[in-house]
C-alpha cells in the first residue's frame, strides 16, 4: 500500500518527532510511505474562521500534493477530520475532489483498515486517554458518552498491544479541553480554566502521561502542565505505539 504522509502545520513546527514517529511505525508494519514535500496547511483554521475562499485555494493544493496515494495518513484526528468532512463543500463542483475518502487519522488507520494485533513496543508507565472533541464525534475513535451505546475505544485498544503499559481514561471521558483551534484565541480565559480542569481530571487518574491522537489538545494541556507546573506530561499516542522501533 502507497501511503502519503500528511504532517500538518503546527506538528511540522512544534512536534517533528509526532511526524517522524508514525514515519517510523508505518514503515516498520511494510508500507510504502512517501513524505510530499512543500505541504502547506489544510486551511482548518481559514475555514473556521470564516474565511474559506482562502481555505479554497489550500484545499486545491492539498488535492494536487497527494494525488496518486492509495491512502493518506496524518497524526491530527482535528486536521484529517478537516478534510475528511469538508473538502467536498469546499471543492463543490470541482471534480478533482478525491482526498476526503482516502484520508485517515494514524489511529483510524491502524485500528480499522490494518487491524493491528502486535505491536513490539514497550511504554512501562500508566497513560490516561484524552478522547478528542474531532476524534470522538467525527472520526469515530471512541464512543461518545452522550450516546447510549457501548463503549468502545480505539486508541485504548490499540495502546494495549504495548507491553508494560497500564491505559487508564478520566471520569469525564470525553470533556473538551477547552483548545477548539480559534475557540482559545478568542475566549483565552475559559480556554485556560477548561485545559486546567481537563488536566485535573487527568491526574486524577494517577497517570504519568495524558496522550491522544491531537496534539493541538495535547499542546494546549502541556502548556496548562508547563505554566501550572504540574506532576503529568503529555505525549501523542503514536509515540507509544512506535516505542522501541
Amino acid at each position: 500500500m502507497r501511503v502519503g504522509l500528511f504532517i500538518p502545520c503546527y506538528v511540522n513546527a512544534i512536534y517533528p518527532h509526532v511526524g517522524i514517529a508514525t514515519y517510523q511505525l508505518l514503515t516498520a508494519l511494510g508500507h510504502d510511505v512517501v513524505y510530499p514535500l512543500n505541504q502547506t496547511c489544510c486551511g482548518q483554521p481559514m475555514a473556521n474562521a470564516g474565511y474559506q475562499y482562502q481555505a479554497k485555494n489550500l484545499a486545491r493544493r492539498f488535492e494536487e500534493l497527494f494525488e496518486g496515494f492509495d491512502v493518506i495518513v496524518g497524526p491530527s484526528a482535528s486536521c484529517v477530520a478537516f478534510v475528511k468532512e469538508n473538502y467536498g463543500h469546499i471543492l463543490a463542483g470541482e471534480h478533482r475532489c478525491q482526498t476526503p475518502g482516502r484520508v485517515r487519522d494514524v489511529i483510524e488507520f491502524l485500528h480499522d483498515d490494518l487491524k493491528v494485533s502486535s505491536l513490539p513496543s514497550r511504554f512501562p508507565y500508566r497513560v490516561s486517554i484524552h478522547n478528542s472533541c474531532h476524534g470522538v464525534r467525527e472520526l469515530h475513535l471512541s464512543t461518545p458518552s452522550e450516546r447510549n451505546l457501548p463503549y468502545m475505544n480505539k486508541i485504548r485498544n490499540l495502546l494495549e498491544l504495548v507491553e508494560g503499559i497500564e491505559v487508564v481514561e478520566p471520569e469525564r471521558i470525553d470533556e473538551c479541553c477547552g483548545f477548539g483551534g480559534m475557540y482559545a484565541i478568542e475566549e483565552p480565559e475559559v480556554s485556560a480554566c477548561m485545559g486546567r480542569d481537563k488536566v485535573k481530571d487527568h491526574m486524577s487518574t494517577g497517570a504519568a502521561y495524558i496522550t491522544g491522537s491531537d496534539s493541538s489538545c495535547l499542546m494546549h494541556m502541556q502548556g496548562v502542565i508547563d505554566r501550572e507546573h504540574y506532576p503529568i506530561q503529555t505525549i501523542h499516542a503514536i509515540e507509544i505505539l512506535a516505542a522501541n522501533l
